[in-house]
């Protein structure tokens, strides 16, 4: 904050100077008079009275017409300081004898406030906008961190009760799926935090959760994970494929006791476009329209828009016994 107080302070410091100059110029004379410094100098107040007293009580509080009335008032002063004081001391036998009229009064005196005024309000606007900018980039970030928040506890509500229930039995998978549990959560613990990883890690990743979850479902089932990446090095926001992932894998199991088939396709180019394939069946007395619905999707829908607007195209569609999910992004 004290860092831009001095850089508006250095900065209307360099704007006055120039005003100044121009100000004063005149090709008739070699230097600055005495009554152009005193001159400028009742403008200079007039201005930082308009800059610092009446923009912020006044207009920037949607207060229209006291301003305009005030500002009216300002330079109403200011002329007639010029008239009848600055003029009477400086040129009583010529300039200061009659008054010329309002118009030539303003002619003189108006740029300049006009123009100090005017540059301090372009400061404020940029400042103002600045700060928006902030605001909207803090609660982005604050939107996404939430979203992200939202992911673990769905991811582990679905998996605990898997685990539980192995438990229940003594089954010898139980430290197994433990094991691939923790491995997951300490990458959304640690790693996850970042804006972007590579996406290498994030099908290293994804393998882990479908090998977890094929675990659980055991020998009903045929899931294929194709992952070919032609720029492994690429960096995208994390998380974002395991939602239609789980969906795939809870609506199929739920649905059907054998024969589940699950197939994933993620690619990528050199040019950075990512796209993603998930597809899995399911039988018709499924009520698996949640598909469409679930709050997980939601989740990634909003951070899609918000990570990346215009850039991506998501496509949830249900093709006779099949769910079809289709993503693609455009990467950086």
């Amino acid at each position: 904050m004290k860092r831009r107080h001095f850089f508006e302070v250095l900065f209307q410091v360099i704007i006055h100077i120039i005003v100044f100059i121009f100000y004063s110029f005149n090709r008739r004379q070699t230097s600055i008079q005495e009554y152009q410094v005193v001159f400028f100098t009742s403008y200079m107040v007039a201005a930082a009275f308009i800059n610092y007293f009446l923009l912020p009580c006044f207009l920037y509080q949607k207060k229209y017409l006291r301003f305009a009335v005030y500002v009216i008032l300002t330079i109403a002063l200011v002329m007639a300081t010029e008239e009848l004081l600055l003029e009477q001391i400086f040129f009583p036998d010529t300039r200061g004898s009659n008054f010329p009229g309002i118009f030539f009064t303003l002619v003189g005196s108006l740029p300049p406030i006009v123009i100090l005024t005017g540059i301090k309000f372009a400061w404020d606007a940029i400042l103002k906008q600045h700060e928006v900018e902030e605001l909207e980039s803090a609660v982005k970030e604050s939107e996404l961190q939430f979203l992200k928040s939202q992911i673990n506890p769905h991811f582990l509500f679905n998996n605990l009760n898997n685990i539980y229930s192995y438990a229940l039995e003594s089954s010898k998978k139980t430290p197994q799926l433990i094991l691939e549990l923790s491995s997951f959560l300490r990458y959304t613990l640690y790693e996850c935090q970042k804006e972007t990883i590579i996406i290498s890690r994030e099908v290293e990743q994804l393998s882990n959760y479908i090998e977890l979850n094929k675990l659980q479902i055991e020998e009903r089932s045929c899931v294929n994970f194709n992952h070919n990446l032609s720029y492994p090095q690429q960096r995208i926001a994390p998380l974002l494929f395991l939602v239609f992932i789980e969906n795939a894998f809870k609506h199929s199991s739920l649905s059907q006791t054998n024969n589940i088939e699950i197939d994933i396709d993620l690619t990528n180019t050199e040019e950075g476009r990512i796209i993603f394939t998930c597809e899995n069946n399911f039988l018709q007395q499924d009520t698996s329209s949640t598909v469409q619905t679930g709050i997980g999707l939601q989740n990634v829908r909003k951070r899609l828009e918000l990570l990346y607007p215009n850039n991506y195209e998501l496509k949830v569609k249900k093709d006779d016994d099949r769910y079809i999910v289709q993503l693609k992004i455009t990467g950086e």
